[in-house]
């Protein structure tokens, strides 16, 4: 009997029909009692399906108590356990019996252990080094970005492009740093000839005028000390100059006259402190009446016909360059219109950023200037000779009437009293241009040189007249 699997059920024996008596076997008897081929005949009961009686657990012999003070007996030999792995012989209807035991590890196969993890870690560092340096330098998985290479030369750039003008202009700034008792400052300048002369604003070197140090710094890197040679403040300019210093690089000196509005501009200078800047714009305006200084007690006011700017300006471009398109120097960045400068309209004093509002001294101006500096130690200004009311609040600038101020209204035998100027008249014009106050006459007057002649419009008594004056000159 072949026993069924341990899930299936044994089907319950069923009883063989009887044969009658008369019936006649379909086929003859077999001497060997053989069952036929086919299905059982109607005698061939089938067999039945018999299921093996369950094995009993084998019996353990009950472990007799131990004396007291008495050591166990010592067990008697343990049969060694099947191999693992190894087939066996398997009987599905044994009673459940605990498994064999696992073959215990040498103690030998521990050095042998720390051996193969050893291996394996260097061979995984190893390895890992070695991937590392195909991905970088021949791996198939190596990544390489396109690039556009530059046309022509490297670092080649169009002498008239923003790139050009700072690469030929910039050897000739320098960057001014002062220190005195009253504080300290920083500004710009230019070099304007090989014995070391460097122009600059007024108002940069003012507070060392006196006592205190001057330190250049040059677009190099070179440091030296300097001292004033001139200053003027009715312009707001100032020479400077350092000894010893070789390879000077001077800037070329334009024409500012020939600036037109919307004109490509290029400013230079340190603004709060960082050297070598470079921003740009254009010309916005020219001949823009600008007054700055005197926001503080003994300092004097400027009168600056400016040329107007929209390249960022900020504290610390004070002196630097402003140059055109062909790199030439066209004027000297003084002031700025801040937007948080309420109560000085040009920004001077405060520390608000560029809006797009910077002012420059016309270089023609400037030149005239720093060569009587460099000359002479002092500046001349041409003049009217007649004092200007500040507090006219109409249209033009009145001259003073009499009895106002100290002294009189118009000097004897000056310019103004050789013209047939009086007290009280109001000048409208020069030469042909319109003037609206006291501030902006003053600036008109200053854009000249002494012996320019000019034309000026006056009103008096409510008619206009023109007369002729030839500008005088004065110092201070």
């Amino acid at each position: 009997m072949t026993p069924a699997p341990p899930e299936a059920h044994a089907a319950p024996a069923t009883p063989s029909p009887q044969a009658p008596e008369d019936a006649v076997p379909r086929h003859g008897s077999d001497p060997y009692d053989t069952p036929p081929y086919g299905e059982p005949g109607p005698w061939a009961p089938a067999p039945p399906v018999t299921r093996p009686a369950d094995t009993p657990p084998p019996a353990v012999p009950p472990v007799p108590p131990m004396p007291p003070h008495t050591a166990a007996p010592a067990a008697g030999p343990v049969p060694p356990p099947l191999p693992v792995g190894q087939w066996h012989r398997y009987d599905p209807w044994a009673a459940p019996g605990p498994l064999p035991a696992a073959p215990r590890t040498s103690r030998r196969r521990g050095p042998l252990a720390a051996v193969l993890i050893a291996l394996t870690l260097a061979a995984g560092g190893l390895g890992g080094v070695l991937g590392a340096y195909a991905a970088r330098d021949g791996g198939s998985e190596r990544v390489t970005l396109p690039q556009a290479s530059a046309p022509g030369e490297a670092g080649k750039r169009a002498p008239d492009s923003v790139a050009g003008i700072a690469a030929k202009v910039l050897p000739g700034v320098v960057y001014i740093h002062v220190k005195s008792d009253s504080g300290e400052g920083t500004g710009t300048g230019f070099v304007l000839d090989d014995e070391g002369h460097i122009l600059t604003n007024n108002h940069v070197v003012e507070t060392v005028a006196k006592s205190g140090t001057i330190s250049v710094t040059f677009n190099g890197g070179q440091i030296r000390t300097a001292k004033i040679v001139g200053r003027d403040t009715g312009y707001d300019l100032a020479v400077i100059k350092v000894a010893g210093v070789k390879g000077l690089r001077p800037v070329t000196l334009g024409d500012s006259d020939a600036a037109q509005v919307g004109d490509p501009v290029v400013a230079i200078g340190a603004p709060y402190g960082l050297e070598g800047t470079v921003t740009s714009g254009i010309i916005s305006a020219t001949q823009r009446p600008i007054t700055a200084g005197g926001e503080t007690e003994g300092s004097d006011v400027s009168y600056v016909d400016a040329i107007q700017t929209d390249a960022p300006i900020n504290p610390g471009n004070s002196g630097g360059p402003l140059v055109d398109s062909r790199g030439l120097v066209i004027g000297i960045n003084s002031a700025i219109r801040s937007a948080d400068s309420s109560s000085d309209p040009f920004g001077n004093g405060s520390q608000g950023g560029s809006i797009g509002l910077g002012f420059a001294i016309p270089v023609n101006q400037a030149k005239r200037v720093a060569e009587q500096l460099i000359n002479n130690g002092k500046a001349t200004h041409p003049v009217i000779g007649v004092s200007i009311n500040l507090q006219y609040d109409g249209d033009g600038a009145q001259v003073s009437p009499e009895g106002e101020g100290d002294g009189d209204s118009i000097t004897p035998n000056g310019p103004g009293a050789k013209a047939g100027i009086e007290p009280g008249d109001v000048i409208t014009a020069i030469d042909g241009k319109r003037v609206h106050s006291g501030e902006e006459l003053i600036v008109r007057i200053r854009s000249h040189r002494p012996g320019d002649k000019l034309a000026l419009t006056l009103k008096r008594g409510g008619k206009e007249r023109s007369v002729q004056l030839v500008l005088g000159s004065a110092t201070g």
